[in-house]
């Protein structure tokens, strides 16, 4: 399979920008005294704004050059993994992240079961997507299927049911062209 994110790795940050650290670190919740994880983190670009306001910060991403962008941000300790088998253990981190990633895994419901394992109790996950009922949102998933990314958007309802199973309390945020599906353990 080819990596579009390898390729990507050494420019990515200077045309994909985080948008608005300051509302997601709101909807995480920070400061926290323990581990934070961002799964599908690539570079760091995300949790790096936050790693003086949490423990340790880990990033799980499939691709070893977008990792390897992230040795360059102090604090930031990554790890090559699929988001459908994190190499952590259960009930481990406080907070967790994935931003802009949720459509490229393969399985989005044993991610999800990845995400709820991994969270401890009393903990938080934040998943930010692209909200798929916007149409600049609908011509990105197409040009994404064209350069065969395997992307797949879902509607924010179906992040949310993803998370149905389990727990927890689960809440949709939208604003623009995002959403922010909030999970509660």
């Amino acid at each position: 399979m080819f990596d579009h994110f390898g390729l990507l790795a050494p420019v990515y940050e200077k045309f994909i920008k985080p948008k608005r650290p300051e509302k997601l670190a709101e909807l995480i919740r920070l400061p926290i005294s323990g581990p934070f994880l961002d799964v599908g983190g690539g570079t760091g670009r995300v949790s790096h704004f936050f790693s003086e306001e949490v423990g340790q910060v880990f990033i799980a991403d499939l691709s070893l050059k977008m990792l390897a962008q992230s040795f360059t941000k102090n604090g930031l300790i990554p790890a090559c993994s699929l988001a459908e088998n994190l190499p952590f253990p259960d009930d481990y981190f406080e907070r967790i992240i994935m931003i802009d990633a949720l459509h490229h895994v393969c399985n989005h419901q044993e991610s999800a079961n990845e995400l709820w394992r991994v969270l401890k109790p009393g903990g938080r996950i934040v998943i930010e997507e692209p909200n798929i009922h916007r149409w600049g949102v609908k011509l990105i998933a197409v040009a994404e299927k064209i350069a065969l990314m395997r992307s797949h958007f879902l509607k924010p309802s179906k992040i949310k049911d993803l998370f149905d199973n389990f727990q927890g309390k689960t809440s949709i945020v939208c604003e623009d062209h995002y959403a922010w599906i909030l999970i509660d353990k």
